[in-house]
């Protein structure tokens, strides 16, 4: 998957509550992806803003990154939708 692809999976399928390389605090529960000393990582957040211990993966290309980023916001999508 590339950024045009994933940005319109989440445009088209309304997936929120994530941070795209944006060099900020990270807020609670949210899917986060970014490039860091030459490597793609993905990771999750709890409810008090921290990366979720075991979280983070670590990829080579930015399309397998992707691909999980993606992934997991689907999932995300789904425990929104359950909790309300």
């Amino acid at each position: 998957m590339n950024r045009i692809e994933a940005k319109m999976i989440i445009e088209h399928e309304k997936l929120t509550g994530f941070n795209w390389n944006e060099n900020r605090y990270y807020n609670e529960n949210e899917v986060g992806i970014k490039f860091a000393d030459n490597i793609w990582l993905t990771y999750a957040t709890d409810e008090r803003a921290s990366v979720i211990t075991g979280s983070i993966k670590e990829f080579d290309s930015e399309e397998e990154a992707l691909d999980d980023f993606i992934c997991r916001l689907r999932a995300d999508k789904v425990l929104r939708d359950i909790v309300g």
